[in-house]
């Protein structure tokens, strides 16, 4: 008999576990109870925010996916239909929602704002604290344009946060136009600007060194690119770098007394293509990996039918409640 395998009563024999896919994983009562008060109190706040609460279909047809971009349609599970379509399973909030708000909500006065709790799905090959499937919560404003939208979602997002248990955190902030524009001045476009992007998605300052000094760039923009990836902090670093729309949005996070939550990231990338100004990711020190990001997306909705500037975020539910716990067994 196997480790595996445990003896019934009668004689037989039954394993302890079956396995399930690599990725995922079963959650048992009090776990379960935990996750639902915490999404319980950030949907609350959503709510009294004025959003409304949507689910989306786990399957879409496969071209659904593909108008967010060929990266978007990567990493995604695809399954047959019977009448020969593909359909991909749902690999995050954003490009459903953005089909819906196109669709449904055509003749409807903008701004539009949606809450969502639903399982994402990705076809990975899960490294440490990865998954195939995992829980994401998270908002999506639609018709705010920068950044008065970006300004109301990060607000939005310090509330659930802070609701939701967890008071040691930051959010950095970065734009990714902004450092498109750095490296266009540079001479980097086209596949070279793609792979130094992602380079910086997947942090990998090593590599981001590589594709640098093995471009056509001069040792003088070299340098300065090697130091805008590694470029954080407050409004000043904002000001010596002459990120002008960051400086506005960093006026509105004041006036919302949410500043103090904030901390710019000038070489922050998100690794999807749809994504075109203001974009963020959550950090605590409970936990070694980001909560959730998001950010600008200001062309995706059009791709469906309805152009319309947004901005949405998403948090990993469960690696929140791991922080929170975290961060809890520190202060007891």
């Amino acid at each position: 008999m196997s480790s595996a395998e445990t003896t019934q009563s009668g004689g037989a024999s039954a394993p302890e576990t079956i396995p399930v896919p690599m990725g995922t994983r079963d959650v048992l009562p009090e776990e379960m109870a935990e996750l639902r008060e915490i999404s319980g109190r950030a949907l609350k706040v959503f709510t009294n925010a004025g959003y409304g609460e949507i689910a989306t279909p786990a399957l879409e047809y496969e071209e659904t996916m593909r108008l967010a971009g060929a990266d978007a349609a990567e990493n995604v599970y695809r399954v047959p239909d019977k009448d020969g379509q593909v359909l991909t399973l749902r690999f995050d909030s954003t490009v459903p929602i953005a089909r819906l708000a196109a669709t449904r909500y055509r003749t409807v006065e903008p701004p539009l704002r949606f809450c969502y709790m639903q399982h994402v799905y990705r076809a990975i090959e899960p490294k440490r604290a990865e998954s195939r499937q995992f829980l994401q919560i998270g908002m999506e404003l639609l018709g705010l344009p920068a950044q008065a939208g970006d300004a109301e979602a990060i607000e939005v997002l310090v509330s659930v946060l802070r609701e939701s248990g967890l008071s040691d955190f930051k959010i950095a902030v970065g734009d990714v136009n902004f450092f498109a524009k750095r490296l266009a001045a540079a001479g980097i476009i086209g596949a070279a600007k793609d792979q130094i992007v992602h380079e910086m998605h997947t942090r990998d300052l090593v590599g981001y060194r590589r594709e640098l000094a093995t471009s056509s760039v001069s040792p003088a923009d070299q340098e300065a690119l090697e130091a805008l990836a590694i470029a954080r902090g407050g409004r000043a670093l904002l000001e010596d770098e002459g990120a002008e729309e960051l400086l506005k949005l960093d006026d509105l996070l004041a006036a919302a007394d949410v500043a103090d939550q904030v901390i710019y990231d000038l070489g922050l990338v998100r690794p999807l293509s749809y994504y075109t100004g203001t974009v963020l990711e959550v950090f605590a020190p409970s936990s070694g990996f980001p909560l959730g990001g998001g950010g600008r997306y200001d062309n995706l909705v059009g791709r469906f039918g309805r152009d319309l500037a947004a901005f949405g975020f998403s948090l990993n539910l469960e690696r929140l409640h791991l922080a929170v716990l975290a961060e809890q067994e520190t202060k007891s």
